[in-house]
């Protein structure tokens, strides 16, 4: 059996990150759900993954780069992953261990210092306890994380299958 093309798996793999992107946008703008600190940080780890995807659809590179860039994007995967996962664990938190809830991101990217923000996007505060929508019984970090692992075994199948 012949494996796809490096270069169109990379893309595919791209436009995953736009699809998901994008309903992350949709739940955003036109559901009108507000993003948490958590779920920001989520973000730039996926816009992360999808970033180095497309350079390596760009790019079209020989074995020791696609290993490379398939590396990249399991790395970016896992840190998304790592936050989607801190993210369920507040929400699985009882309504009394939840840490408080701060202001929004861009209050405090005015009003506080950049290490405290840093500090609250990547470990959360109490709104990223909150469960806003679900599908299927699954709430967004957990479709997040789902994502996460697809990409973290794509970008592992692309680092370590042969040419």
């Amino acid at each position: 059996m012949k494996l796809p093309n490096p270069r169109t798996t990379f893309l595919l793999a791209f436009l995953a990150v736009v699809f998901l992107l994008g309903a992350a946008f949709y739940l955003e703008y036109i559901r009108g759900l507000e993003p948490c600190p958590l779920c920001i940080t989520q973000r730039v780890m996926l816009l992360g993954a999808g970033l180095v995807s497309l350079a390596a659809f760009l790019h079209n590179p020989a074995t020791i780069g696609r290993r490379i860039y398939g590396l990249l994007v399991s790395l970016w995967a896992l840190g998304g992953l790592y936050f989607s996962g801190r993210q369920l664990w507040l929400q699985s938190l009882p309504e009394d261990q939840v840490p408080a809830c701060g202001p929004g991101i861009s209050y405090m990217l005015e009003s506080f210092p950049v290490s405290d923000v840093l500090k609250t996007l990547l470990t959360g505060d109490g709104n990223c306890a909150e469960v806003q929508w679900t599908l299927l019984g699954i709430s967004i970090p957990g479709w997040a994380a789902l994502g996460f692992i697809g990409l973290i075994v794509f970008g592992a199948w692309q680092a370590f299958r042969k040419s």
